[in-house]
């Protein structure tokens, strides 16, 4: 491939991307293991995808804000690199497909030019930080948490603390106690409150979902703004050090919340305090952006179905605290939209709003700031684009991952059968257009993107076997999930496993129940009073397999016969656990750690020091087939193994020269220090290595 060159005014910004050329060129020539190229390539947004040959690429939108300069930019590059679709996320990011590898350095720097990142949209890094797309319109918010979720996302970016965590790290702000953040499923959840006049937050620690979902502690009733980003940092450095590595499966926050306790885990973030290079960080939410609304005349506008434009109007107008202004709605059938489309909503906000969207956590777009009297006009104007449909957040807008599409873990079609449920709501339960009570997720597996196992009523791709070894398509049914507010909420029952066919079925039992047996109760009420058994014995019927026709073997959206391929899943980087490649890392993390300790990055030398310590352990203790599961167990584990059987002798021991960083407080004299420890460390482990090999 030819090298590649860019010009980028941000210089962190123009070194990633040339990085990432470099390491794709070594991986192309053969010096680069697949493993540590996959991990690489994850933390700048460059994800596999189910088709060989092409990446999906994820574009981090931080809380789900897009200016139209930006929008009119994602466009462009969806256009140049991939196949001009793009796809919203349950986490407000944007996707797009079928990219060229060696494409992907040049894509980035095209996003960049409208400070648009990659950065550490996949891997095992710290996330897209997520918020309530109402933030700063929220008639209920204490305040904007925008400016929050901003800096947390700034200081954090490229920070060394959350590079190579164990698995990923999810963050969420929500405006207000309805919690549309949805804070009790997220490592870190925080919840906008005040205070005796003070701002602050209610802190929820250790959700998730997958397929073991865990409800968040809460960790404060009440934290102050400026004490957010140093809880976020222990709590990081916590979970990198004792967080699990080797089996992904168990290696989320959630896992090492349920092994240590909430007390334990207090206990570990209190020896990480003197470590925290600040104490408080006071975030300066007066500098925020300040909106800015287009002035204009307001067109004249002749609605030829008026009863549709009401229809409209009740179902997806958002209500704005600024007085005069509403936000719009649209609805975003499974997330996608297409480029022409998406330069023509670009200019419409840009001329006649604020300039800006909001992604949603529903796959949905947001447009804040319209004028009152502009809503007939915007309501002319969407239509013309597709995206006047009745139904913004209501049961008709279901959520779904994209599945079997294009995801390497897909087991069964999501989009397709979200599709299919859409029709059937449409035609035979119109009411439900209307309806925010009931809310309708689905995923193709049980890593829960589609966010299934947290709906009223959900359904997780699967497959089922027949006595005859045949196998079809099915989803698990869910029910009874729903959020509480201030974050309170209940997880779904598993309830049956049908045929997916049999999909439709199966919503039409649940609604035509809920219509005859509700009693006008909430969905969740509803359920809580019938119970799991209830449901299970009117869905039973839909789960016996011996009257399965060729049909149950198609899955939704295909015309083949439904053939389970199970690919090899990314939602984190792989550590490579080759014992030379791990002391290249190790050397690596040294040279990091003078640049920063150059740019007088005091905490982020000492940080890139541990790691290339323990790093340097791990090698070892990986040639001796030693578990390396925790950074914790690496170093208690190589003082067993190696000092003290008196293999190789560290005075006081390893742990006292790995763990002198949340000993010390970060400056110049204990940065320089701890890196001539690091750099000691590697080549006696090194030498002590060589040694072994010529002994062998």
């Amino acid at each position: 491939m030819k090298s590649f060159r860019t010009e980028i005014e941000n210089p962190l910004v123009e070194k990633d991307i040339i990085e990432l050329e470099k390491k794709i060129r070594q991986f192309k020539g053969g010096e680069m293991d697949e493993e540590k190229f996959r991990s690489l390539r994850l933390a700048r947004g460059v994800y596999g995808q189910r088709q060989p040959g092409v990446q999906m690429i994820r574009i981090k939108l931080p809380y789900g804000k897009v200016t139209s300069n930006q929008l009119l930019r994602i466009a462009d590059v969806s256009d140049e690199y991939s196949r001009g679709r793009l796809h919203i996320t349950t986490r407000q990011d944007i996707q797009i497909h079928y990219v060229d590898l060696e494409r992907t350095p040049e894509l980035w720097a095209q996003l960049e030019r409208d400070k648009v990142t990659l950065r550490e949209a996949c891997g095992n890094t710290v996330r897209n930080v997520t918020a309530s797309e109402t933030a700063g319109i929220d008639a209920d918010e204490p305040f904007d948490v925008s400016p929050y979720a901003q800096a947390v996302f700034e200081y954090f970016l490229r920070n060394p603390i959350g590079q190579e965590m164990g698995r990923k790290f999810k963050v969420s702000f929500s405006a207000s106690e309805a919690d549309t953040g949805l804070s009790y499923m997220h490592d870190l959840g925080f919840i906008a409150k005040e205070k005796d006049g003070e701002r602050g937050f209610k802190v929820m620690l250790g959700g998730g979902l997958g397929s073991q979902p865990r409800h968040a502690d809460e960790l404060y009733s009440f934290l102050s703004t400026d004490k957010i980003i140093p809880l976020m940092e222990g709590v990081i450095r916590v979970f990198d050090r004792y967080g699990e590595r080797k089996s992904r499966a168990k290696a989320r926050m959630k896992f090492l919340l349920k092994d240590i306790g909430l007390d334990g885990f207090k206990q570990l973030l209190e020896e990480e305090q003197t470590a925290i290079p600040v104490k408080t960080y006071p975030i300066d939410f007066e500098s925020y952006p300040k909106v800015q609304v287009a002035e204009v005349e307001v067109p004249e506008v002749v609605l030829e179905d008026q009863q549709a434009f009401e229809d409209w109007k009740a179902s997806n107008l958002v209500p704005q605290k600024q007085q005069g202004y509403v936000a719009i709605g649209i609805k975003v059938l499974l997330g996608d939209f297409y480029t022409d489309k998406a330069r023509e909503l670009a200019q419409l906000v840009q001329d006649y709003a604020a300039g800006e969207i909001r992604l949603s956590l529903r796959q949905n777009i947001l447009i804040p700031y319209v004028k009152e009297e502009l809503i007939p006009f915007f309501y002319q104007e969407l239509q013309k684009l597709g995206f006047a449909e009745a139904g913004y957040n209501k049961a008709l807008d279901i959520t779904a991952c994209p599945g079997t599409d294009t995801c390497n873990l897909g087991i069964a079609s999501s989009t397709g059968i979200a599709a299919e449920l859409e029709r059937v709501i449409k035609a035979e339960y119109p009411q439900y257009i209307k309806n925010p009570d009931v809310v309708i997720k689905i995923s193709g597996c049980m890593n829960a993107c589609g966010q299934h196992n947290m709906a009223h009523i959900g359904f997780q791709g699967m497959s089922i076997r027949t006595k005859d070894k045949l196998v079809a398509p099915a989803l698990q049914v869910l029910l009874g999930g729903g959020n509480f507010g201030d974050g309170r909420a209940r997880f779904a029952d598993k309830v049956a496993k049908i045929p997916s066919k049999r999909g439709p079925q199966a919503l039409r039992l649940i609604l035509d129940d809920f219509e005859a047996n509700g009693n006008g109760a909430s969905f969740t009420d509803y359920y809580e009073e019938k119970g799991q058994l209830y449901f299970y014995d009117f869905l039973k019927p839909l789960t016996d397999t011996d009257n399965l026709t060729q049909d149950d073997f198609i899955d939704w959206g295909n015309k083949e016969k439904y053939k389970q391929e199970i690919g090899i899943g990314e939602c984190a980087g792989v550590i490579v656990d080759l014992v030379a490649t791990l002391f290249l890392e190790s050397q690596e993390k040294i040279e990091k750690a003078e640049e920063a300790l150059q740019e007088n990055k005091w905490a982020a030398s000492i940080y890139y020091s541990y790691q290339s310590i323990v790093n340097s352990a791990k090698a070892l203790l990986t040639s001796e087939k030693v578990k390396t599961n925790t950074h914790a167990s690496i170093v208690k584990d190589f003082d067993e193994l190696y000092v003290e059987s008196g293999k190789i002798a560290f005075e006081g021991g390893f742990a006292s020269i790995a763990l002198q960083l949340n000993k010390n407080e970060p400056s110049e004299a204990f940065a320089k220090s701890y890196l001539q420890d690091a750099k000691g460390v590697l080549q006696r482990l090194e030498a002590f290595r060589k040694i072994e090999l010529q002994h062998a």
